[in-house]
Order: structure tokens, then C-alpha cells, then sequence
């Protein structure tokens, strides 16, 4: 499904369900995008009246329903932003789909392989796009990172890490993330995970170990995954928040990438360094360039937040193109199941004592 254009194309008319803690950034990003890409967010949905209310006086968002069947019938959107969490996922994709309605979902997409298969599977049969929320890929410094790989100046990629490790208190603004079984594979792993294989490829094996050091918790909040990448690279993704160091780095994902020509690190303070091997020389040889990659910070954003925030509006604005176009998101439902499999494995391995594993799609 792709939505007509014209030289003066119509907005597009979202709704959004679920008006909690992160669904504000999601709506200060549409009110943003409202006039480079014609959107309009009409109508807003939740169980909690008085967190509905709050987001549609914040927005001067004047339809609100508690309802999303109503809402859907009422007032039959483009697209619907599903910003709730992972266990009501299914039943409002298959929901939206079933009405006809473009979906972008939230991660973690589903809390079983089987819910993400039966929503990739019912929006397929419905023909309406489905892109997930993984937002992580859309930072503007890893973008850069992306950028730096795709033009080939360092050659193949060969070995990474990816590291995100803090002691930040993200427990409280979203206290439910202390009270699951699964904690930081789930919540935040997924994300550096679908960025390891944005950056080097797909993973056919991976061995993973997890810790629980914050005793106040019940699930994990460390953990260290070693993939094996199809191409034959290998990298390892390393994740904490129990990680207290002296300069609190929340929420900046540091990598380094070593290819065939050459090296580049994302340091904190978004420095990236690039460095190109003079052919014939020794590896320490060439021409390095060090580059400012900070993300923007929005009018409506705020330190250190910001990063998240900017990407939320670039994988928002990819969105709306997409349907404008009829491309397939690059996070779409279908190429997240190879993310949830690669948490899925990775919990797989933990539980089993570092065994490596074989991702299931």
C-alpha cells in the first residue's frame, strides 16, 4: 500500500495508542514533522484517562478515545503509532490491520517469536505496511557509522563492538522495566543488537552471558553477546546498566569497526575517528580524519536525551516517506523478526551456559 502524491500532497492522518512515557517523544517528533512532511496526528488512544487527557492538552489533540476498535472505526487514520508495550502488541497490530490501517510499532515487537510472525503475517495478508519502532539505527552518529561502511573507504568489515554500558536510572521513569524476568536483552540489547547487524551483516551463530547485579531488579542488566557474522566477521555486543564510571555516558552507544583498509571508532562525545591504511604501508599507516557526529538538539528535546529523541524523528520521517512511496521500511516487521531472533538466541545461550546458538527466524 502506498499513499498518492502530488506536488501539494495531503497530510497524512495518524493516530497514536498508548500515551505514556515515551509516546511524548513520539508525538512532539509528528508535531514536528507537520509541515516538512505533511502529518497530522488526529487522534490519540489509552486506558488511563489521565494520561490520555494530559498528552491531548499537551498536543491540542482533541479526539481521544479509550477504545482503539472505536477509534480505528471513528476515525479510520492512515497509519496508526502503536507506542504501548510488547504483551498488547499482537492483538493492535492484528487490529489495524484488519481495519485496513499502516502500522508502526513499538519494540520489542512481540514478547514471543510466534506473536511477531502472526503480525508480520497478518499485515502481509492485509497489504498494509508494518514497520517497528527500532530506533536505535536511525542515531545520527550511527548513521555516520553506516555512512563511513557504505562508502567503502576502510574496506570489509572484519571485527566490532558495540558498547552500551551506563548506571543511569532508567528505572525511574519506566519502573515496569524492574519487574520483568527479561530485562536488558529485551529492552535495550535489542536495539544494539539490530544495529550489529545493520553495520556487519546478518549473524549465524552467537554465544551469550548475562548477569543480574542490581539485586532491587529481577531481571538482567548486564550482558555480552559474541556473534558471528554470515559474512565471517565477527563482533561483540556488550550491554549494562550497572555500569557506574566516572563520566555517566547515558544514552551514547560507542563502537569500534576494524576492516581490511582500515578503522573507525565512535567515542563518547560522538568523536568519530576514521582511519584509512595507505596500501603498501603498515597498518598504523594512512589518513585519519576526526569528526563532530553529535545529533541535533530539538527544540523540544532535552540533554542527554537528545540522541534518542533525534532518532525517533529520523525514523519517523523514514516512515512517512516510505508510505508515501510504497518502499518497505528498513525496520519493517519482516526484517525485525531477525533481531528478535538474535535476542531470543542470546537468552538461549545464557540460560544454557554460553552455548552457541543458531538464530530461528
Amino acid at each position: 500500500m502506498s499513499i498518492p502524491t502530488s506536488s501539494a500532497p495531503r497530510p497524512l492522518r495518524g493516530a497514536l495508542i498508548g500515551c505514556g512515557f515515551f509516546a511524548h517523544n513520539h508525538l512532539h517528533a509528528w508535531a514536528q514533522l507537520r509541515e516538512t512532511h505533511a502529518v497530522e496526528i488526529v487522534a490519540l488512544c489509552d486506558r488511563d484517562a489521565d494520561r490520555l487527557a494530559t498528552a491531548a492538552s499537551a498536543f491540542d489533540i482533541p479526539a481521544t478515545f479509550a477504545d482503539a476498535a472505536e477509534l480505528l472505526r471513528s476515525v479510520r487514520p492512515d497509519f496508526v503509532d502503536i507506542a504501548t508495550t510488547a504483551p498488547s502488541h499482537r492483538a493492535l497490530v492484528e487490529l489495524a490491520a484488519a481495519h485496513g490501517v499502516a502500522v508502526i510499532c513499538q519494540k520489542p515487537f512481540a514478547p514471543t517469536p510466534a506473536d511477531a510472525r502472526a503480525m508480520v503475517a497478518a499485515c502481509a495478508q492485509a497489504g498494509v505496511p508494518l514497520m517497528v519502532h527500532e530506533n536505535f539505527r536511525w542515531q545520527t552518529p550511527l548513521r555516520a557509522v553506516r555512512e563511513v561502511l557504505a562508502s567503502g573507504v576502510i574496506g570489509t568489515p572484519v571485527w566490532a563492538r558495540l558498547s552500551f554500558r551506563s548506571a543511569f536510572d532508567v528505572y525511574r521513569a519506566q519502573p515496569y522495566l524492574a519487574e520483568g524476568e527479561r530485562f536488558i536483552l529485551e529492552d535495550l540489547g535489542i536495539h544494539i543488537l539490530d544495529v550489529a547487524r545493520d553495520l556487519m551483516g546478518e549473524v549465524t551463530r552467537l554465544s551469550a552471558s548475562t548477569q543480574r547485579v542490581n539485586p532491587r531488579i529481577r531481571g538482567e542488566d548486564v550482558a555480552t553477546v559474541l556473534l558471528r557474522h554470515a559474512s565471517g566477521a565477527t563482533s561483540v555486543v556488550d550491554c549494562s546498566y550497572a555500569a557506574p564510571r566516572e563520566a555517566e555516558l547515558f544514552p551514547q552507544t560507542l563502537v569500534e569497526i576494524e576492516a581490511s583498509g582500515g578503522s573507525l571508532r565512535l567515542d563518547a562525545g560522538y568523536r568519530l575517528t576514521v582511519h584509512q591504511r595507505r596500501l603498501g604501508t603498515g597498518l598504523a599507516d594512512g589518513r585519519t580524519e576526526v569528526r563532530d557526529v553529535s545529533p541535533p538538539l530539538h527544540a523540544w528535546a532535552e540533554r542527554p536525551w537528545h540522541n534518542i529523541q533525534d532518532s525517533v524523528l529520523n525514523i519517523q520521517a523514514h516512515w512517512l516517506d516510505c508510505l508515501r512511496t510504497g518502499r518497505e521500511p528498513a525496520t519493517s516487521g519482516r526484517d525485525n523478526l531477525h533481531t528478535l531472533a538474535l535476542v531470543e538466541a542470546a537468552y538461549a545461550s545464557a540460560a544454557d551456559d554460553q552455548c552457541a546458538v543458531t538464530p530461528q527466524v
